[in-house]
């Protein structure tokens, strides 16, 4: 069983909008809609499971009703006091209704431009090792700098990578992996692979998609807009 957990919790503070990024509208639709779309639609994908806070639910509850798969919808979980710890509770709920040995795909409601052949490879990768994590290698050089005024050190950047998202884990270890964090560690996560790192699974890297971006100042939303305008165009 593949579940997919998406994260729609964020407030989207930096983009200055007045409401959070992934309840925006583009194309006649909210920014969330986009990826739930191709989720549902994926047929490797069995159950969705989403973390918003309590007063998106009804909305998205509609929202999900006109989509195709809306079937496979299996229910909300609350954010957590940040990112990784929505994560852990939306893991609690899913694994009510999965098994240890299933996987869990993560993706964040504010990549819309998530594409089923990024769900296949994340998935076939997965099941080979124990997750999945699609990356970006570095174009720019990378340096690094422990006062964050001088630069300290040069970091070879044919050996760093940029993540993306969805990242996929073996739900059992990934649980096991969270749970070990709590209850302050868990709130110095800044990204989702770094508690199956931690501790010692097994993740492969694939190659990411410089197109499924996550919408995070207003210059990608600028972005998104134009790439939408374009596809209703073309």
């Amino acid at each position: 069983m593949n579940i997919a957990l998406v994260l729609s919790g964020g407030t989207g503070v930096r983009l200055g909008t007045d409401i959070p990024k992934q309840y925006l509208e583009v194309g006649g639709k909210p920014i969330l809609s986009y990826c739930m779309e191709t989720l549902l639609a994926h047929e490797e994908i069995d159950a969705v499971q989403i973390v918003a806070d309590s007063v998106w639910q009804e909305d998205i509850s509609q929202w999900t009703t006109q989509l195709s798969g809306r079937e496979k919808f299996r229910g909300f979980s609350l954010p957590g006091a940040n990112r990784q710890l929505s994560i852990l509770h939306g893991l609690e709920d899913i694994r009510k209704y999965a098994a240890d040995m299933d996987y869990v795909l993560i993706h964040d409601a504010a990549r819309p431009l998530l594409s089923e052949e990024m769900i296949t490879e994340c998935l076939r990768a997965g099941e080979e090792h124990e997750g999945a994590i699609p990356v970006l290698p570095m174009k720019d050089t990378v340096y690094c700098s422990e006062n964050g005024k001088t630069i300290t050190s040069l970091l070879d950047r044919g050996a760093v990578f940029a993540g993306q998202a969805p990242e996929v884990f073996l739900l059992g270890k990934y649980y096991v992996a969270n749970r070990r964090l709590l209850p302050d560690a868990i709130l110095r996560i800044n990204g989702s692979t770094e508690p199956a790192v931690m501790a010692g699974m097994d993740i492969a890297m694939i190659p990411g998609d410089e197109g499924n971006f996550k919408i995070t100042t207003p210059g990608d939303l600028e972005r998104f807009r134009e790439i939408r305008g374009r596809d209703r165009k073309g």
